[in-house]
């Protein structure tokens, strides 16, 4: 059963295309990882991203059709104006998993448009409508805050737009924010009507009719669950088989600055999350942070698909951890 990102640990390694290797194999760091160019790295503002969470959550559940989810991508799109050359919100109407049409807006930052030499950096910004995993199966239909499943992404790509409108990134930049990835079944729907096709619809939109003609990138870099306490990134499966020398490079830089306990060289599961379309659709090699735990029942942060999804079971450090990071990749690039 595909309950959005991910089956169990060892069930999935039977599903995915008949891989081999254990779901939690110990992956050894590469050698000479701290052979990097000396460039300034802007300092990433772990209270700047709270303060997005912040914002996010007082709009209330982002779900698609929603006065909140309208409140909140105005919001994103004025936030980004004063801090990117382009910004470019892509609107449509995709059906869900159970008929309904949902309207939805991808929104798409750009630095140096001029330039074919980019990277992609992603989110999703809407939440989940129901609380399907919650302990409590009278939770199990509402709607979430979702403040580390989407909105810890969204913060930390944020705070690296207001970096990047002040030190000009070395190459062409995009965020794109994609919308409508948490509107799959809920977990109690019946196998054979939960597909990996009824999740991510926005970027699988996107990845069939982007923004720009032809649009591709070197690489892309997705966040998902990036802000929750004592966070794990493990090396996602579908990010290995597409992507593995983004995987090793960008754990490289984590581990070389600092954050080893975040970025582990650990083999973790196949998600389906929205890299998957970008990958296969828009065949840009396109990664995955986001956080996997081989000791939950689920194979995620406690919190997943639960009413708990909100402000206090985020942690600075995390996005501080991610944020640091990823400027660091986009500076020392050439």
């Amino acid at each position: 059963m595909i309950i959005k990102k991910i089956f169990p640990f060892i069930l999935l390694l039977f599903l995915a295309g008949g891989c081999n290797q254990s779901a939690n194999r110990k992956t050894e760091p590469p050698v000479n990882t701290d052979q990097k160019p000396r460039v300034a790295i802007p300092e990433f503002n772990s209270d700047s991203a709270y303060s997005y969470l912040e914002t996010q959550l007082a709009f209330g559940p982002r779900v698609p059709n929603s006065k909140a989810h309208e409140k909140c991508a105005a919001w994103l799109n004025e936030k980004f104006k004063p801090w990117a050359p382009v910004v470019i919100v892509q609107k449509g109407r995709v059906a869900a998993y159970n008929g309904t049409m949902l309207s939805f807006q991808n929104i798409i930052a750009s630095w140096m448009p001029e330039t074919n030499n980019r990277i992609l950096l992603a989110a999703h910004w809407d939440s989940r409508p129901y609380a399907d995993h919650d302990p409590d199966p009278v939770n199990r239909r509402t709607p979430i805050d979702g403040i580390n499943d989407g909105a810890s992404g969204v913060a930390v790509l944020l705070e690296i737009a207001r970096n990047l409108s002040l030190n000009k990134p070395p190459i062409g930049i995009d965020i794109i924010l994609f919308d409508v990835e948490d509107y799959g079944p809920p977990q109690d729907q019946p196998s054979d009507e939960n597909t990996e096709e009824q999740w991510c619809l926005g970027s699988r939109y996107w990845s069939n009719n982007p923004h720009k003609q032809g649009y591709t990138a070197r690489y892309g870099i997705l966040l998902d669950m990036v802000g929750a306490a004592n966070a794990t990134f493990l090396m996602e499966g579908v990010s290995m088989q597409y992507a593995g020398d983004i995987v090793r490079s960008v754990w490289a830089t984590g581990n070389r600055i600092g954050y080893s306990s975040f970025f582990l060289y650990e083999q973790g599961g196949y998600i389906t999350d929205d890299h998957g379309p970008i990958n296969k659709i828009r065949n840009i090699p396109t990664i995955d942070i986001i956080h996997l735990d081989k000791n939950s029942q689920t194979g995620f942060f406690p919190g997943w698909h639960t009413l708990n999804d909100n402000l206090g079971a985020i942690e600075k450090t995390t996005l501080k951890a991610v944020g640091q990071t990823l400027l660091t990749v986009i500076y020392e690039e050439k």
